[in-house]
């Protein structure tokens, strides 16, 4: 199990953009990005594969959100565009160390909170 320790939320306004970052302490198989919102259940926003470089997103993201990695940092990162007021929530990172299987590794949270 590795370390994950999460940066770079904030306030903003809607239109906005923030950049997260993740650092892992070790090598992990797969980094995504999850998050919660008041009062809702956390939900998947994407994932990258180390392996291919290739990342995942969920719908309501898509277009807006990119996820970058930097494998020699063992650090992702979520670059957030176009923000509106309902991606406002606490924004985990999580990390796995195999293809299938739970995240293992869970970061302490970062709040983003995108105002009207």
């Amino acid at each position: 199990q590795v370390q994950l320790v999460e940066s770079g939320g904030g306030l903003v306004q809607a239109g906005g953009s923030l950049r997260l970052s993740c650092r892992a302490s070790g090598r992990t198989f797969v980094m995504g990005w999850f998050r919660q919102a008041p009062g809702k259940e956390r939900e998947f926003v994407g994932h990258i594969y180390w392996s291919t470089g290739i990342p995942n997103y969920t719908d309501s993201v898509k277009g807006r959100f990119t996820i970058s990695g930097d494998n020699a940092k063992n650090t992702v990162y979520l670059q957030m565009n176009s923000l509106k007021p309902e991606d406002t929530a606490i924004y985990y990172c999580a990390a796995r160390s195999a293809l299938k299987g739970e995240y293992d590794s869970w970061g302490q949270g970062t709040q983003v909170t995108v105002s009207s």
